[in-house]
């Protein structure tokens, strides 16, 4: 077997932030295209490679070739088992997994679907998966699916869905010699700050998956000039949100949350700006099920958001598996170890060559 901690250095040393994953793909393809075993077509910048053996199954192994942008840790580095460094574990790790998969089983006893996609890791809109559900939907096909997003080798169920709001406040401007003349914007955002830093999540279990609800501020605007009391500032709030609700339900729930400090008169309003649904833990599915047994370790809840929704959304069973702790995931110490790398490579060969049935 090709030595995978190395293969992921190789890959982590093509530079693929969202939007310039170009080389990565053409990287891949060269190396995807020349096995005979599999149909191999590229949509912009995502690789759709398959077989075509008349399986009664079809599985659809799945990731993303973007990273986020770089903090310092750009190039690999091997440091005995781990390596380190941008996207080593979100998600070139699981990225080496697949294309080794793809390049040593020839035969697998489900027909297989490896689509390698762009821009997960930015807005929806630019995602590859709508890219291809938009052009060739055909190539989305599939019983279930297992992305290799970063797990630590555990199973992680369904995903959490998340929105972004905006709340904007009203004031009145003045001159900061006469403040008592105008209404400070900003000062008005302590009690939505202090509404948001107090909230609590529910943490609802799920097919035996607990589940962990946040509700985040993560940006502020206002302000005018440094003499000026503002007239306006704005915050931008992230909340997670757990699988037994849709994204309507939870925008319900947020909105009487925040109507309890927010006031029209003022000028205030609550906006939302995107939402991304979440997805049921899915393991009840036959291959699912099958890939929980082979790791032989609980699955636990996916508390962050991938595109298990995405696929969940067109009907097709998907779970979270792949090397990498998510924790460190999109920050200066992202790494991947060896270990990991074989362990998810073994179980999803396993799953491949005799699967449930």
């Amino acid at each position: 077997m090709t030595d995978l901690l190395a293969r992921c250095a190789e890959l982590v040393e093509i530079p693929s932030v969202s939007h310039e994953e170009a080389a990565l793909a053409d990287h891949l393809q060269a190396e995807l295209a020349g096995l005979p075993w599999l149909e191999v077509e590229r949509v912009g910048n995502n690789l759709v490679a398959r077989t075509a053996l008349g399986r009664r199954r079809r599985v659809i192994l799945a990731g993303h070739l973007d990273t986020v942008p770089p903090n310092g840790n750009e190039h690999a580095r091997a440091d005995g088992d781990v390596l380190w460094g941008l996207g080593s574990a979100d998600m070139k790790g699981g990225l080496a997994v697949l294309c080794e998969l793809a390049r040593s089983v020839a035969e697998p006893a489900v027909d297989v679907t490896y689509v390698l996609y762009v821009c997960e890791e930015v807005s929806r809109r630019h995602n590859g998966l709508v890219q291809l559900l938009d052009t060739r939907p055909e190539l989305l096909g599939g019983d279930a699916a297992i992305l290799g997003e970063p797990t630590g080798a555990l199973v992680e169920a369904g995903c959490q869905g998340t929105m972004r709001m905006r709340v904007t406040v009203g004031g009145r401007r003045a001159h900061t010699a006469r403040p008592w003349m105008g209404h400070n914007a900003l000062h008005r955002l302590a009690p939505l700050l202090a509404l948001v830093s107090g909230y609590e999540g529910r943490r609802p279990v799920i097919d035996g998956c607990e589940y962990r609800e946040a509700l985040q501020a993560v940006r502020v605007e206002g302000g005018v000039a440094g003499n000026v009391v503002p007239d306006r500032a704005v915050l931008e709030l992230n909340h997670r949100f757990a699988p037994d609700r849709s994204a309507e339900e939870a925008w319900e729930d947020m909105r009487a949350l925040l109507d309890k400090v927010v006031d029209p008169a003022l000028g205030d309003s609550v906006e939302l700006d995107e939402a991304s649904a979440p997805a049921r833990p899915a393991l009840d599915h036959p291959v699912l099920g099958a890939l929980v047994e082979r790791v032989g370790r609980a699955p636990r809840a996916k508390l962050g958001w991938t595109d298990v929704s995405f696929f969940a959304a067109h009907g097709i069973p998907a779970a979270n598996f792949g090397p990498g702790d998510p924790a460190v995931a999109h920050t200066a110490e992202e790494r991947v170890e060896r270990a990991e790398l074989e362990s998810v490579y073994a179980v999803l060969r396993s799953l491949l060559q005799a699967p449930p049935g």
